[in-house]
């Protein structure tokens, strides 16, 4: 099955606000063999809306919509899909009797405006909101289903659990997709390719990706069918994968490289120290991301000057004169002089160029 998402919102086409429903939602789909074939992000204008929405019904079988179902003027949601598929709107008076009753909950009275939320497209199914005020909808058009989800991600994650996975249980014939990953550093992704080029031979490409972003590359490999055939697969590819790649390979599982030292840390109970020059904190930071980081990470010192590399650190003026501040005997006297001074297990210590400058 065939899926495209349509995000409804002006705030997403600036530079304040980032659509991540899609990214939900396209996992979702995954699961269960569903293949997002486009997305697009709209803003709050009805023609512009009802255009896309309804090229996305002529295109695929299951159309996911997100936002523009508040009470207020520009969310055009509702009134777009009416013009897209040529239907009416009415008022549901159950759908204003229940967002009353949510008001009075509250101990607030329902606004007028808030009449807006219970307009209803002439034939859609109304899907009850217990995380808000506005309901979804689920409309059938020429045979696509278009579910109208609101923007608000938990109450799109409520309502796509409680209405949208049991209509993909019904619809896909239980073919579900599953991923897996292997967690790789240390290696340029064009290394990798080469190394993991076998794989794509014996399991097909689709099933094996490699998505790269700084200081951190996942092979992510993905298998189709019933459960038990999907772990057989799964386990294969993971296990041929790590064959290839080595060493390299630090994870199974997706997460940072971070919460795996920190978590072989806390097993051989040492801890660590760091210092940096060129990264200026950030390996520090990133250590600290994770929870209980405090039960082994001891503290970092930033030096990015000569100076204060022999001051605070004790990094030998003649190394530094004779190897330059960017050499790897100058990286070891940091990471020594670090783990000497606060008195870790490990000491970790960073050099190089940064900036177009030249600093170290």
């Amino acid at each position: 099955m065939r899926a495209a998402f349509l995000a409804v919102g002006s705030e997403l086409l600036g530079t304040d606000r980032l659509d991540t429903n899609s990214l939900k939602l396209t996992a979702v789909l995954a699961r269960y063999g569903v293949e997002l074939r486009r997305k697009a992000v709209v803003g709050d204008s009805v023609e512009d809306v009802a255009r896309e929405l309804r090229s996305m019904i002529d295109t695929v079988p299951l159309v996911l919509v997100s936002g523009g179902l508040g009470p207020t003027a520009d969310d055009v949601t509702r009134e777009a899909a009416a013009v897209a598929v040529g239907r009416g709107l009415h008022e549901d008076a159950a759908v204003i009797a229940d967002i009353e009753e949510k008001f009075r909950r509250f101990g607030r009275t329902m606004a007028a405006v808030n009449r807006r939320q219970a307009q209803v497209i002439d034939g859609a199914e109304v899907l009850w909101n217990r995380w808000g005020t506005a309901p979804a909808l689920r409309l059938e058009e020429a045979g696509t289903t278009v579910f109208f989800l609101p923007g608000v991600p938990r109450e799109l994650e409520g309502l796509t659990e409680v209405y949208v996975i049991p209509w993909l249980e019904e619809h896909t014939e239980g073919v579900s997709r599953e991923t897996r990953v292997l967690k790789v550093a240390g290696l340029p992704e064009s290394e990798l390719e080469e190394l993991i080029a076998p794989a794509y031979g014996e399991f097909g490409r689709e099933s094996v990706t490699v998505l790269a972003k700084p200081a951190e590359i996942t092979i992510q490999v993905t298998a189709v069918g019933s459960a038990e055939e999907r772990r057989h697969r799964l386990e294969a590819m993971q296990t041929r994968l790590a064959e290839l790649v080595g060493s390299a390979v630090y994870s199974l599982e997706d997460e940072p490289l971070e919460a795996v030292v920190g978590r072989l840390l806390v097993e051989r109970g040492e801890t660590l120290a760091t210092a940096e020059s060129c990264t200026g904190g950030l390996i520090a930071e990133r250590l600290t991301r994770i929870a209980g980081s405090s039960d082994y990470f001891e503290g970092g010192v930033v030096v990015y000057s000569n100076r204060l590399k022999q001051q605070l650190l004790g990094v030998p003026e003649d190394v530094l004169e004779r190897e330059g501040a960017v050499s790897e005997a100058v990286a070891r006297a940091l990471a020594e002089g670090v783990r000497d001074h606060l008195g870790t297990t490990w000491g970790l210590g960073v050099t190089g160029i940064a900036g177009p400058g030249g600093g170290s």
